[in-house]
């Protein structure tokens, strides 16, 4: 038995509440169950209940045993002498305030629907799952889930949302910076995502506004501080950017002691760091005030031609310096382009149109139903038991799920695990 069930039923009135008794054989009506408290404290504010004729107003507090509000030295607390009723599942003795004065007590277990604890009892069953409710999820009606997951998708950007917070600070407000920071990651993909985004923070952005017309300095300067012109080669095009990133170095001031190590171990040529240093250089060439251009765009074509950058002349040949390459033009994919969208563009809007006074969401969730479904194995595992993601919006929704919900036990906070216990 989890204390978080019986706060579920109390809040929920799950159980057989017209017949309600105290342990001690006193009428009890439920006014209002009260707001729940997540914080420390009661568990439950102001709570209106009638115990026989008298009408109260306070607080209620839950424990799976009466004892446990000794266990929890509530009757030396002040904060608890508002408390009008003790709920618990089993009653094994009686608890005072800190005057001696006996607070009522309900038993939950006498009252409790039947349905509700066999419904409880499955979904936190001992058998092995994926997720606790993997054999009833395809159950769940399509109105419930897909207000959920909407919901869920929200929240994912809500939480994203924190990070950015602490990048704007960081800049001082600077929006562009932090789109600079937050591409820069999510070009370096899982792999070299973090040391990406370690180049992004090791470099002043007002640099990016001052060179961001030449490209080749752009390049230099990513490479330079990757550690990527740091060998002896033997190749025009690298001793030009060794020489332009020496310059830049000493013009600027900067160092790269602190930028992580960059890998091209298992991945793809297309993905490797050159590749993609590249084109994000080409994306600032191309782009000044790159947020503000993106900022108010609707249409999810008007992305797709703002992003879709290539490389610059040398990369179109090679994948690293000296050995060529058959000729490709090695243009972001719209794919590539999806993943920024969702991870980046996105989440950067939510929080921008949050911090405007601006708290609607629609061309956002519009946006993000627009952009194929992700692929990864969440997403597989979800679609294994119902069809449900049809788009970014549902797949980041299902990862919210999954982390947040699923993989913690919080069924009873989850709108699939109340309509399971609830039927």
């Amino acid at each position: 038995m989890q204390e978080n069930f019986l706060h579920y039923i109390w809040k929920h009135k799950k159980c057989q509440h017209q017949n309600l008794q105290t342990t001690h054989g006193e009428d009890i009506l439920i006014v209002s169950v009260g707001q729940h408290n997540l914080n420390s404290g009661p568990d439950f504010f102001n709570a209106k209940l009638k115990i026989e004729d008298q009408l109260w107003a306070g607080n209620v507090e839950i424990h799976i045993k009466s004892s446990d509000w000794f266990l929890h030295n509530h009757e030396k607390d002040k904060t608890y002498d508002n408390v009008i009723l003790h709920v618990v599942w089993e009653h094994d003795t009686d608890v005072f305030r800190k005057d001696n004065s006996a607070i009522p007590t309900l038993q939950l277990k006498d009252f409790i629907e039947p349905q509700v604890l066999k419904n409880y009892q499955e979904l936190f069953s001992q058998e092995k799952k994926w997720i606790n409710c993997e054999n009833d999820f395809a159950s769940i009606d399509e109105f419930t889930l897909n207000n959920w997951l909407e919901r869920l998708y929200i929240e994912r950007l809500e939480r994203k949302s924190k990070t950015i917070q602490k990048l704007l600070k960081e800049s001082k407000n600077d929006w562009e910076a932090v789109l600079f920071k937050m591409l820069a990651k999510n070009f370096g993909l899982k792999v070299n995502g973090e040391a990406f985004f370690s180049l992004a923070k090791s470099l002043d952005f007002s640099v990016i506004r001052k060179i961001r017309t030449n490209q080749k300095h752009l390049e230099a300067l990513f490479f330079g501080q990757t550690g990527l012109l740091e060998q002896d080669i033997e190749d025009a095009y690298y001793l030009n950017l060794v020489k332009e990133y020496q310059f830049l170095k000493r013009k600027f001031n900067f160092d790269n002691n602190l930028v992580l190590p960059i890998q091209f171990f298992r991945l793809r040529p297309p993905n490797f760091p050159t590749i993609r240093l590249s084109q994000l250089s080409n994306l600032y060439h191309l782009n000044q005030n790159l947020f503000s251009k993106i900022i108010d765009l609707e249409n999810i074509d008007d992305f797709y031609d703002v992003l879709k950058v290539s490389t610059s002349p040398y990369w179109k040949t090679h994948y690293t310096f000296q050995k060529e390459s058959k000729p490709s033009p090695k243009q972001l994919s719209k794919s590539f382009i999806d993943l920024l969208l969702i991870n980046t563009i996105l989440p950067l809007r939510f929080c921008y149109n949050k911090l405007v006074g601006d708290n609607t969401d629609s061309g956002i969730v519009k946006t993000a139903r627009q952009i194929k479904s992700e692929k990864n194995s969440v997403i597989d595992a979800f679609n294994k038991l119902k069809k449900v993601s049809k788009s970014s919006l549902e797949s980041q929704a299902l990862i919210q799920l999954k982390t947040e919900y699923c993989d913690k036990n919080n069924c009873l906070k989850c709108a699939v695990g109340n309509q399971l216990l609830g039927e």
